[in-house]
């Protein structure tokens, strides 16, 4: 059972009092006592050395004086007399018949004879089985009449002594209940005034541990209990402030981990995790809150295990790579500190760092530089090695103008390799900008038609432009011109001879959709969400050989793109191709 403070000081008072009284009776009954038998033996020396006078001058024969004397001097003091010779033997005894006397026991190894005998007095307090009481003798020295040597002894029971004491006891009994009943009634009070300051001061400090701040506690009182109630309200008002920054400071910590991009993990010493971001739940797909889980629970990868289970082995810092399966595969770059304490691994940090697009970008620059190698290096062998025959000293005019010819088309070959990788490269860089103005479509759409029907003409083409409806469209010219030029000269190379080639535009929706469509061979399906990749070809070969240079589509995409336009395919094998882009309305 739980007891209140105002109970343990009551009991504390209590007890206290029952202390002091009980020391208090026990020495005063001790002492009371010891005066009591003190003036008793005090005043029985007196009696006895009186009645030794009178043994001086009344006792001429002890054996037939002594008891006549003794019983006489018994009357008148109220104390038992007896008279011993100094060899022990009792020739008086106020309590005794005289014709007793003989059978009584030699008195001379009693105490206070003893002492009577060698020195001035002799005194002793024992039970008398005589007269079956507790009594106090005490014994002189005395010289009879005759010269003969007497002890006289007087005796005096106790009782008056025991009747004081029982007195003394119900006296200090009834003091003792009438004081405690004044000390509960004042401890009462006491406790009721010190319980209520300590209730106050205990209510406080739980408010505080609870952190709740808004109240203080009363410090009324100048002694330690105000002390004490002054110091807890100090400790409350920094307990406050700390609270208040340790707030802030989570609040900024959720922030800053709420606004990383990197995924941060962090576990005990036995591999819990104790705390994850948004991030690290983003790029691992977790759905539900992994705090508190092991780490193997919430991860199963291989290699986050692995790299776990290597720090806590060497306790150094980690740097590793994996890959999470997705629908699109994230490459995480992984790096682990343990937090060490005193010399103990107490968790581990690890940040994932999202790598995916530098690997992409890391690929596509590596594919760049390949595709770029390999469409230089053609063009280049080919002239170096009919200009090294040339030089040879070839002098038949028609050898020299077939090699010059070649020599000419491949240097045509990498000049429009260069311009488009030029074109490609502007409309990529940064803060490349378009001069956007209203234009009209017919005019563009026939414009680059005429630049495309000599082409067309020479293959037995039919180039049809006439479709177009009287719309304008928000564009770029130069830029719109090259989209329709490249979607136009891949149309005549692919479509056979007698082919078709249609440009249809129609409006939907507030944009416009422009529409190339021919009668080649088409794309296959698998073929076809790579044909807008730089240097990409469905059927390599024709195309180098009929100058294509791999970036015509690209740079449709990125000008279209950059138009806030989309541009995409439909073919079937076979039956031809469809390429639509849409613009915005002029």
């Amino acid at each position: 059972m739980k007891l209140s403070i105002r109970w343990k000081l009551l009991g504390s008072y209590l007890l206290l009092l029952l202390v002091m009284g009980g020391v208090l009776f026990a020495y005063l009954n001790r002492t009371l006592e010891q005066q009591l038998v003190d003036g008793v033996r005090t005043n029985l020396l007196r009696e006895a050395r009186l009645t030794a006078l009178m043994v001086s001058r009344e006792i001429r024969d002890a054996a037939t004086d002594a008891h006549p004397v003794a019983v006489q001097i018994a009357e008148r003091i109220h104390a038992r007399v007896t008279f011993v010779t100094a060899t022990g033997k009792v020739v008086g005894d106020s309590d005794v018949a005289g014709t007793d006397l003989p059978v009584l026991e030699n008195h001379r190894e009693r105490p206070e004879i003893r002492e009577a005998l060698q020195g001035d007095s002799g005194s002793a307090t024992r039970y008398s089985t005589t007269l079956r009481t507790r009594m106090l003798y005490v014994a002189v020295p005395a010289t009879a009449a005759s010269g003969e040597t007497l002890v006289v002894r007087l005796a005096l029971p106790l009782s008056a002594v025991e009747q004081a004491r029982v007195s003394l006891h119900q006296s200090l009994a009834l003091s003792f209940i009438l004081a405690a009943l004044l000390a509960v009634g004042l401890s009462l009070l006491l406790t009721q005034l010190s319980s209520r300051i300590l209730r106050a001061l205990s209510e406080g400090a739980q408010r505080f541990g609870a952190g709740d701040f808004r109240r203080r506690v009363p410090a009324v009182s100048n002694d330690e209990l105000g002390d004490l109630a002054r110091v807890l309200n100090t400790m409350a008002d920094r307990l406050e402030q700390q609270m208040g920054s340790l707030a802030a400071e989570r609040n900024r910590l959720d922030a800053i981990l709420r606004g990383m991009g990197e995924g941060l993990l962090v576990t005990d010493a036995a591999g819990t995790v104790t705390l994850v971001n948004p991030a690290f739940k983003r790029l691992l797909d977790l759905s539900g809150e992994p705090a508190g889980l092991p780490l193997a629970d919430v991860c199963r990868h291989p290699q986050l295990i692995e790299t776990f289970r290597r720090v806590q082995e060497t306790r150094s810092e980690q740097i590793a790579e994996m890959t999470v399966p997705r629908p699109v595969e994230l490459a995480l770059l992984t790096h682990w500190v343990p937090l060490v304490e005193g010399g103990v691994t107490v968790g581990v940090v690890a940040v994932f760092h999202d790598i995916s697009d530098l690997k992409r970008l890391e690929r596509v620059r590596r594919d760049f530089v390949a595709n770029v190698s390999h469409e230089l290096r053609t063009p280049v062998t080919v002239i170096r090695g009919y200009a090294e025959t040339l030089a040879g000293g070839s002098t038949d005019p028609a050898i020299v103008a077939r090699f010059a010819a070649i020599i000419q088309s491949h240097a045509e070959r990498l000049a429009n390799l260069i311009g488009d990788l030029l074109t490609l490269s502007e409309l990529e860089a940064k803060g490349s900008a378009l001069t956007l103005r209203p234009h009209p479509l017919p005019e563009l759409v026939g414009h680059c038609c005429q630049l495309l029907a000599p082409q067309a003409e020479e293959k037995a083409i039919a180039l049809d432009c006439s479709l177009i409806p009287a719309l304008a469209v928000l564009a770029d010219r130069q830029r719109l011109e090259q989209v329709l030029v490249n979607l136009l000269d891949n149309a005549v190379k692919y479509t056979p001879a007698g082919g078709r080639i249609t440009v249809t535009a129609g409006e939907e929706g507030g944009l416009v959709r422009v529409q190339v469509r021919d009668t080649g061979p088409g794309i296959p399906l698998h073929e076809q969400a790579r044909i807008f990749e730089r240097f990409y070809r469905v059927d390599a070969g024709r195309s180098r050989d009929q100058g294509g240079t791999g970036l015509g589509l690209a740079i449709v995409k990125h000008i279209v793109q950059l138009h806030g336009g989309t541009v995409g395919v439909e073919s079937t094998p076979g039956q031809g191709t469809c390429f639509t882009f849409t613009l915005r309305r002029g």
